[in-house]
């Protein structure tokens, strides 16, 4: 069966429906002291800086395609990294924040109950955590699905960090393939493709649900955004 024509996007740098829902569930406010940890250069301290007091950006990578051979490819156009630190010993006193992200990182930060518990450390008494993170649709360089952690563990985690749940938000987002791949190495990202259009064709299946969607080719990618704090 032939398989629809496939157009290439321009990279772009627009802000996508994820970011948008995760700033919106975070709700900064305007007088807010934030601290962003990421598994290199992402997109949310830019998105932050506009609305906040003040930003700073910690990148505690690893190397660009994170732990685990996980691809974590940018699609939003990054803003400045500020400090490079290890993120279960950040150099920050106790509670010099009011409000502490993460997107896409905590499994690649370090072990994840001794990261979520060195963000609550320093995130301020009234003042939230709030991670995102994706349960379903991680691709790895191999163009398949890698297991994340669930709902479920997620709670596990910051229970045993040392943390409560003040609200989650569990969706599905179905996104277009080429600017998710912008940054990512081309061999990885030729893999990647190759992979989902086999699917499309009735190949393999890689857990991604991909499918063409006006020409383009697409995914799908589960999340949750969870705020927390210190009990």
């Amino acid at each position: 069966m032939a398989r629809p024509a496939l157009t290439a996007r321009t990279p772009g740098r627009s802000t996508t429906s994820e970011l948008r829902r995760l700033l919106e569930f975070a709700a900064p406010l305007p007088g807010e002291v934030c601290l962003d940890v990421s598994c290199g250069p992402g997109p949310l301290a830019a998105a932050l800086r506009p609305r906040v007091r003040h930003v700073t950006a910690v990148d505690a990578a690893p190397p660009p395609h994170g732990a685990n051979g996980v691809a974590h490819p940018g699609e939003d156009g990054d803003g400045p990294v500020g400090v490079r630190a290890v993120a279960t010993a950040l150099p920050y006193r106790d509670g010099a924040f009011s409000l502490v992200t993460t997107r896409w990182s905590l499994s690649s930060l370090g072990e994840p109950v001794a990261v979520l518990r060195e963000l609550l450390r320093v995130c301020r008494p009234g003042g939230r955590v709030v991670v995102a993170e994706l349960v379903r649709g991680r691709l790895t360089a191999s163009g398949h699905a890698a297991a994340g952690p669930t709902v479920t563990a997620l709670t596990e985690l910051v229970a045993a960090a040392g943390g409560t749940i003040g609200r989650l938000d569990a969706f599905a987002a179905e996104r277009p393939l080429e600017p998710w791949l912008d940054r990512a190495d081309p061999a990885v990202a030729d893999r990647i493709r190759a992979s989902l259009i086999s699917e499309v064709d009735g190949g393999p299946a890689t857990g991604a649900r991909p499918r063409v969607i006006g020409g383009e080719l697409w995914f799908t990618q589960s999340w949750a955004h969870v705020a927390l704090r210190r009990r």
